[in-house]
């Protein structure tokens, strides 16, 4: 681990204002910056690849390829929340629908034109000998690398690919290593979610010679049903099916996966992260636990390939601020901070402190504490101020996330006087009886 849990380099010093080097090296694949384009609709063409590049996007993954297939009409669905528009976003859309040596001249001519930036062609086919016959063509390209895409959730798996192939470690492992034999460039696999753990599928990739694994692709969803149709949406002529789901919605899981494989020690590889990226401080999550590049796709469906000039800008500063001068030096810098609940110190206490001159007497976090939690807060009078009973306080903090105004309630330290416990100490002391609390 490069990193520190501190959020500091590793020497301790500052270095703000200091130039930043954002390139990075996943596997092999270098990119001027850490944000790439996911496989999916924003790398069908070459047109759009070019477009991504010259807006400074350091990578693009293209749009898987394999034996063209047709898709329907409609493919995509959205969630809304509170007036958000693809709050979670819905797909059923295929693998590639244009000819190979079509996506195969714009791969070449991408590459010819942005040297310096990562190009992975996405792969999915069945046999051994298609395998075979892909991956030279892919790279004859001169693509920098190869993502087997063994993560959709719809329609390929079906046909006994995508998910279908990542839901089986032992598949997944005897084609990583078709592709390891067959490749000279660096072999991603993308892992599904639709899985149990996202470690059984992991291990298989990495046994069988993948250099990097990317994570994760969509998962499996019915996203709602049009109330008037009553058919699932998206809807093809009055019908729909189990889709793809991704967006901003999935990104708490994606990051739970990803700190399942940054924090197993027998897993080595390294990780390209996936999962609802739309800002720079989302993108700071997965490498702090872990990934070297990440790949954004539904933000851009949504707001364009200029989103990354954001990305760029926000993590630039935030280095600056820190003191990071290259990217490499906090990637997994957050896990160590990680641990199961049963090494959590259960003698820590934070307590609840509500600001009245910043409330503005919306009560929230009364009723959300007197029905929905631990009926630590009161109404006293005659102001509409609650007040919080520190004597009950438990420190959930529900108060502080349901309160609409930035710094109005803080969560303050309470000094206990206990030592550092946790209920895996308990246990080991034999002291963790049920119902015990010291």
């Amino acid at each position: 681990m490069s990193g520190l849990g501190n959020g500091l380099p590793r020497n301790g010093r500052p270095r703000t204002g200091a130039p930043v080097d954002l390139a990075v090296d996943c596997a092999g694949i270098r990119s001027p910056n850490p944000f790439w384009l996911a496989s999916g609709p924003p790398t069908n063409t070459a047109g759009q690849v070019h477009r991504a590049f010259e807006a400074g996007w350091g990578g693009a993954v293209w749009k898987t390829l394999g034996d063209p297939i047709t898709n329907t009409v409609s493919r995509y669905g959205g969630t809304a929340y509170q007036g958000r528009n693809v709050a979670g976003f819905n797909n059923i859309e295929l693998i590639t629908d244009r000819p190979l040596d079509v996506n195969l001249r714009e791969i070449a001519e991408v590459k010819r034109v942005w040297p310096d930036r990562a190009v992975v062609a996405s792969l999915m086919v069945e046999s051994r000998d298609e395998w075979r016959d892909i991956i030279r063509r892919s790279e004859d390209t001169g693509c920098d690398g190869l993502e087997l895409n063994f993560g959709c959730p719809h329609g390929m798996c079906e046909r006994g690919m995508g998910s279908a192939v990542g839901q089986e470690p032992k598949v997944l492992e005897e084609i990583a290593r078709w592709a390891a034999e067959f490749a000279t460039t660096p072999v991603i696999v993308k892992l599904t979610p639709n899985i149990t753990d996202i470690l059984y599928p992991a291990m298989a990739a990495q046994r069988g010679g993948a250099d990097a694994v990317s994570l994760v692709n969509t998962f499996k969803s019915v996203i709602g049903v049009d109330h008037d149709t009553l058919s699932p949406i998206p809807s093809v002529d009055g019908e729909g099916t189990s889709g793809g789901y991704c967006g901003p919605a999935v990104k708490p899981i994606a990051l739970h996966m990803v700190t399942r494989l940054g924090k197993a020690p027998e897993f080595e590889l390294p990780i390209s992260g996936i999962g609802g990226v739309q800002s720079w401080e989302d993108a700071l999550d997965f490498l702090l636990l872990g990934a070297t590049s990440v790949q954004v796709c539904t933000a851009v469906m949504h707001y364009g390939f200029r989103i990354v000039e954001d990305l760029v800008r926000g993590l630039e500063e935030w280095m600056r601020r820190k003191g990071y001068a290259r990217v490499d030096e906090f990637v997994g810098a957050a896990l160590p901070n990680y641990r199961e609940w049963g090494d959590l110190d259960l003698n820590y206490k934070i307590v609840a402190e509500i600001d009245p001159s910043t409330c503005i007497e919306c009560q929230l976090c009364y009723a959300a504490c007197e029905d929905g939690a631990h009926q630590c807060i009161e109404l006293p009078g005659p102001t509409r101020v609650p007040r919080v009973v520190e004597e009950r306080c438990v420190g959930c903090n529900l108060c502080q996330l349901v309160c609409p105004v930035e710094g109005c309630i803080t969560m303050i330290e309470v000094e206990t006087g206990l030592p550092r416990e946790s209920w895996n100490d308990r246990v080991r002391k034999g002291t963790a009886g049920a119902g015990s609390t010291h």
